[in-house]
């Protein structure tokens, strides 16, 4: 007589209910992998390259742990992951024409010369690959829920990208050729899972975009908004904060020049819009259906990289005018935060607005039925 055995409930990890240790060890990867990519202090050759990629794949790795049961859904992956490591070395080896303070055949190499300048405005770049895996993780069963197998018109979509990277590697425009790499990235994944794939993947590849430095690019889009940043600081000090401000383009002085602030690129420019940008893109979809208030909640990133600007300057320049110079000085470097913060409660406050018409059926729903 056979005997039924109650299935096992499955493991839980053994640190808290939350971490598996192999997850610590990949923190730990991770850490390092970031210490190792600040401004160079001290030449270490490819390592924080080849550090920082290997925590990249560190992380599909422990992403597939976390979802294996969606893992085991999906077929041919090893001819999938055959067919990345081939697109993958060809942007290795073959990836960029540049050849300029940094002479590197690579894209990759290219990209994390800029992430490790001296300026550090496009370090936020080395966030956005571990948030999409974050995401892959949040979209795991959606992912899967669809009929999953070879669709070859994704092969258009890889050839595609290739001949953009063509256009770019002979123009020497890098940036033409981030964007092949990760338009073929997403076709080959499309050409070996399916169309399903394509459409509920869609947005977590995206959000790599977001990994390309702005470059020259940031200066000449962010110019008018450091002289609106300046001007809007100088029109709330002469309402009382400080009437005897004076403003020369993006620069603040006081009546006595004892004390000078600069709207400088890197705290109102293109660093905390592209940054704000990335977090209400992915708030938008990740907290909203409706197509019309992602859209308003990715607007919202321009007014609100101001607001958070403005409300930090004008922090600053109190402080200034209360404590002294040195003070502020204190303020504007370890305090930059501000901005961040300032635009994250903001972002609550427009979510809970935008929440309200979603309620409301509902409220009188139940109200009827009482």
């Amino acid at each position: 007589m056979l005997e039924l055995k109650a299935k096992e409930p499955p493991r839980q990890p053994p640190i808290g209910g939350m971490l598996w240790l192999h997850e610590l060890a990949f923190l730990a990867l991770l850490a390092v992998a970031y210490f190792y990519s600040g401004p160079p202090g001290r030449d270490l050759g490819g390592l924080p390259l080849l550090l920082f990629s290997s925590t990249i794949v560190a992380g599909v790795a422990v992403l597939a742990y976390r979802c294996k049961e969606e893992w085991a859904l999906l077929p041919n992956k090893t001819f999938l992951f055959a067919l990345a490591a081939a697109w993958v070395l060809l942007f290795h080896f073959l990836g960029n024409s540049t050849m300029g303070y940094f002479r590197t055949n690579s894209l990759f190499g290219w990209m994390f010369d800029i992430y490790m300048s001296q300026s550090g405005e496009d370090q936020y770049g080395l966030l956005i690959p571990f948030v999409v895996l974050i995401l892959f993780w949040w979209k795991r069963r959606d992912l899967v829920a669809g009929s999953l197998g070879f669709w070859w018109p994704a092969f258009f979509l890889v050839t595609g990208a290739l001949v953009l990277h063509v256009v770019g590697f002979m123009v020497q425009e890098p940036k033409l050729s981030l964007i092949a790499f990760l338009i073929g990235l997403f076709g080959l994944t499309g050409l070996v899972w399916g169309k399903h794939w394509l459409r509920a993947s869609l947005f977590p590849f995206f959000l790599l975009v977001f990994c390309m430095p702005t470059g020259d690019l940031a200066n000449m889009l962010t110019l008018r908004l450091r002289l609106l940043v300046s001007w809007l600081v100088y029109v709330i000090a002469h309402l009382g904060l400080a009437p005897d401000l004076i403003r020369d383009g993006t620069q603040i002085f006081d009546r006595d020049h004892t004390f000078a602030f600069e709207v400088a690129a890197a705290c109102s420019g293109i660093h905390s819009l592209v940054a704000l940008l990335a977090l209400t893109t992915i708030y938008g979809f990740a907290h909203f259906k409706s197509p019309g208030k992602r859209l308003i909640m990715i607007f919202f990133a321009l007014p609100l990289a101001v607001f958070g600007n403005v409300a930090r300057l004008c922090f600053t320049i109190f402080v200034a005018e209360t404590f002294g110079q040195d003070a502020a000085k204190a303020v504007e470097n370890k305090f930059g935060f501000i901005t961040i913060v300032v635009a994250i409660l903001c972002i609550f406050c427009i979510s809970r607005w935008l929440e309200g018409p979603e309620d409301s059926p509902a409220r009188q729903t139940t109200s009827a039925e009482v």
